[in-house]
């Protein structure tokens, strides 16, 4: 009886998660397709402007992991209550701005408050959901983020061709309508007793990402040393105090660290598709803005209606064979617009289905597969990390991505492509890297498999 009131009420909170990811996804992503209006209205190159998203991935991040932690220790709902209304705060500041240094500030308040959110998609599943059904609660999520990603272009679309850029600020503000309901279903959760917030470890842990963020998107190399530097300072403090802000035993779990490692450069080489789709339909197909929201549109709607159904192939059929079948979907995706770059832009849309209905799969497969590693008391802040890494790879992606755009073509590396056309190689390198991990996952559960299969024998 329990668990199906459990059951119950994990539906009702996956509604209300759905609706808070759709608004999460569209502030999160509907700035990029004004980055060209941004740099051209502060004069600055599309490397500077570029931290409109890399800010906000990187404060996102270290926040996820954050709250994660928090949430081992503390109540869900007040962690999501303060998360909420910082987002809402930092909508307003943002609104208000009149210098691009002010927007940015209102952007990285927004990542503050809304880091919250990916902390609690990945903990409802894992919270109240049976791991046999783990998949549904998370293609319901997946569902929620592509929706937001459909509605995100089009609604910026909408008001920048009708008012000025600042007003997309306006749209987290509707989160709000979302607090009370989180506060009825989430009233019965169980508090932990806190104990003692590493917040040496988590400041450390902080800078550490942000050095080593910002010596690979400004090619500065006393940055990364800093940051390796102040790596080892952590390493150190996880292992010298009672209760660390990370538990080094967490990377003693291999299966963990090892599906870690693949998320983190699978999603850095799908980020292309919200961040370098956009550039490319600006740079190559000469489209405005509201043009560039509209084109991304069939691919979040297609992610949006078969989102569900990933959730459920991951639990009738598993986790590895969703991995292999978004990994052919991704490689699709990429051929195509290495080769067919200057094409027009209805089948750039639609290559882009390929890819956005890949990684929406590829996400699902991914959160499913940690969530099963993960002892009970490490879940908040293993899911945690795990979320942190996926936005780092974002982050640090958008930076390496805007200063190649910014360096140009040299050469053409799509012998099907003779144009040269930096997109086309950025694509092209993207698929190969994307076969060399599918061809490593493939040899490493090959392996594990036919070692279950021994110890069963």
């Amino acid at each position: 009886m329990e668990k199906e009131i459990s059951q119950q009420t994990g539906e009702k909170l996956m509604l209300i998660l759905m609706f808070t990811l759709i608004i999460s996804a569209m502030s999160g992503l509907m700035f990029n397709i004004v980055l060209p209006e941004i740099s051209e209205e502060f004069n600055l190159s599309i490397s500077q402007v570029s931290w409109f998203s890399s800010a906000y991935a990187l404060i996102y991040a270290i926040g996820t992991v954050t709250y994660g932690k928090l949430s081992d220790r503390f109540k869900l709902k007040n962690l999501l209550t303060f998360g909420l209304i910082l987002f809402a705060v930092g909508s307003l500041v943002g609104l208000v701005s009149q210098t691009f240094w002010l927007a940015l500030v209102g952007r990285c308040l927004q990542a503050v408050g809304a880091a919250v959110v990916p902390a609690t998609a990945m903990l409802i599943p894992v919270r109240y959901f049976a791991p046999e059904r783990r998949g549904s609660a998370l293609g319901m999520a997946a569902v929620g983020l592509a929706i937001g990603s459909a509605l995100g272009p089009v609604i910026s679309a909408l008001i920048v061709g009708v008012a000025h850029w600042r007003w997309l600020f306006c749209i987290p503000l509707l989160i709000l309508f979302t607090l009370p309901f989180y506060r009825k279903y989430l009233q019965n959760e169980e508090q932990s007793v806190p104990g003692k917030f590493d917040w040496i470890g988590g400041g450390l842990l902080a800078v550490t990402v942000s050095l080593l963020l910002l010596g690979v998107t400004n090619g500065t190399g006393w940055f990364l040393i800093v940051g390796l530097l102040t790596l080892v300072f952590f390493i150190a403090r996880i292992r010298s105090v009672s209760e660390p802000f990370i538990q080094p035993k967490l990377f003693g779990n291999k299966d963990y660290t090892l599906v870690l490692t693949l998320a983190f450069l699978i999603n850095g080489i799908g980020f292309s598709l919200y961040f370098v789709s956009p550039l490319l339909l600006s740079d190559v197909q000469q489209l405005s803005s509201s043009w560039i929201g509209f084109a991304m549109v069939p691919a979040a709607v297609a992610s949006a209606i078969l989102g569900r159904k990933g959730g459920k192939l991951a639990d009738l059929k598993g986790n590895s064979y969703l991995f292999i079948l978004a990994s052919g979907l991704l490689l699709i995706c990429f051929g195509l617009l290495s080769t067919f770059t200057g094409s027009s832009p209805l089948f750039i849309a639609m290559f882009l289905i390929f890819g956005n209905v890949g990684q929406s799969f590829m996400l699902i497969s991914m959160s499913n597969s940690i969530s099963r590693t993960l002892p009970k008391e490490q879940v908040g802040v293993g899911m945690g990390l795990f979320s942190m890494l996926n936005f780092i790879a974002g982050g640090m992606a958008t930076g390496v991505y805007s200063r190649v755009v910014d360096m140009g073509a040299r050469g053409h590396w799509n012998p099907f492509n003779p144009n040269g056309v930096i997109y086309s190689n950025i694509f092209v390198v993207l698929a190969g890297l994307h076969l060399v991990i599918l061809l490593f996952y493939l040899i490493q559960f090959g392996r594990a498999k036919r070692k279950s299969i021994q110890l069963e024998g």
